[in-house]
């Protein structure tokens, strides 16, 4: 992933996965409610020496007993403290395999998130920093093997961004069981001074081929922003000719930037048809087989068009600005409003409703409501007239106005949101 040394900043979904193509974004990170449809929860994996470190690890799973196939998905890294990254869920691929039977685990190596232990590196090394954060993926595996619920002879392992460096290092063990790796924008990017890292990737993922044990399949956006379709192939070529076993898939563009794919609402159009061939050739199941109940959506009203700025309740000037702002960005998106002048948006990820709500709840005396989800309005309120809009907004401006350029509520772990608020804290991913 993105790892900054300078002041260089990655974008942000929950905290952005890379840089994305946009600007870099603000995010105020809100814990989400565990999905009681997908049966997550969270539980702590042993890992380090003596196993002294615990992993915050995300788990979900179908309904019933199992023993249940394995995926394991590994996160990239956010600039800054890996301490205050979030824990990450890669809600919308859990889903896909949860449908398939799997039962699916998103460990947080250590020193990130609420893991405990040290995070390690070792600077421009790409190779031993693969190999270091590959300890904790091991341990893992270890930790799913001697769970009664998981079938340990079918197990795959997924990663993004320096998840995926990490998990085409591990591919240099045989472990029992691991049938396959999916590496999805595997790299991990450092832009301090005197740091050749793009060669650095390209011999870190020679050595990898040339001790491989595990096939392989790789996936990579034209228009991802850290590593594009020329380092992708050369990473890629070092890899195969040194006896790796793994096919590239280049996809096109996607969105603002390919290196959120993943964490994307729409990212499964992408990656779902090839990761099922693959899964088929390694012998691992494809076919849906438990039904997973969308999440429940606000209901679209009749208020306003989405489009009709001047019918949002309680904006100022700077407000509305933002809701003009908002109509611009991808979908998921959701707004949210409160009587006190507050208002959010949040764009893609996961859960954009629960961010835009938690975080202008956040910054409000006053309850919050959304108003808009994707392209149509969930206001449900009364509409309010011009001289009562005009004295709400005199009360609001006398006690903190909003800022239209200051960015807000984000919520996944891919780069390819940002969000906006009255003034917000900073995150990325």
């Amino acid at each position: 992933m993105f790892r900054v040394r300078t002041a260089a900043v990655r974008k942000t979904v929950t905290v952005l996965l890379a840089a994305l193509a946009i600007l870099p974004g603000v995010a105020i990170e809100q814990e989400l409610q565990l999905d009681y449809r997908m049966n997550e929860r969270v539980v702590q994996v042993p890992a380090g020496r003596d196993n002294r470190a615990m992993l915050e690890t995300t788990v979900f799973q179908p309904n019933g007993p199992g023993p249940f196939p394995l995926l394991i998905i590994n996160h990239g890294k956010d600039p800054g403290s890996p301490s205050a990254q979030p824990r990450d869920r890669f809600y919308h691929m859990a889903t896909a395999f949860v449908k398939r039977g799997y039962a699916v685990m998103v460990p947080m190596r250590q020193g990130f998130a609420n893991s405990t232990g040290r995070y390690r590196d070792r600077g421009c090394d790409m190779t031993t920093n693969g190999y270091l954060q590959a300890e904790d993926i091991r341990s893992a595996v270890e930790y799913a093997r001697t769970q009664p619920w998981i079938d340990s002879k079918h197990v795959v392992v997924a990663g993004q961004s320096y998840g995926g460096l990490a998990t085409m290092a591990l591919g240099t063990e045989q472990l029992a069981g691991v049938r396959g790796l999916i590496n999805f924008a595997g790299g991990l990017r450092d832009d301090s001074a005197g740091c050749g890292w793009r060669s650095s990737l390209v011999s870190a993922m020679a050595e990898y081929g040339a001790n491989n044990k595990i096939p392989s399949l790789w996936m990579y956006g034209e228009n991802d922003s850290l590593f594009g379709p020329d380092l992708a192939n050369r990473m890629h070529e070092a890899y195969a000719q040194a006896g790796g076993k793994g096919r590239l898939v280049e996809f096109a563009s996607f969105k603002r930037d390919a290196h959120g794919m993943l964490a994307s609402r729409d990212g499964e159009k992408i990656w779902l048809a090839d990761t099922m061939k693959f899964l088929q050739q390694i012998g691992m199941p494809t076919e849906v087989i438990y039904n997973v109940p969308s999440p429940p959506t606000a209901a679209r009203t009749d208020y306003a068009k989405v489009e009709d700025i001047e019918a949002v309740p309680f904006l100022s000037e700077n407000g509305r600005l933002a809701y003009a702002d908002y109509l611009t960005k991808m979908t998921p998106r959701a707004f949210a409003v409160s009587p006190s002048g507050a208002w959010t948006w949040a764009e893609e990820g996961e859960a954009p409703e629960a961010r835009a709500l938690a975080t202008c709840s956040a910054k409000s005396n006053q309850p919050c409501k959304l108003y808009s989800v994707d392209d149509y309005v969930v206001w449900n309120g009364e509409r309010i007239d011009a001289a009562e809009r005009a004295t709400m907004m005199a009360s609001a401006a006398t006690a903190a106005p909003a800022d239209p350029n200051a960015p807000g509520a984000v919520g996944s772990t891919v780069p390819v949101a940002s969000a906006t608020a009255q003034p917000a804290a900073p995150a990325s991913h």
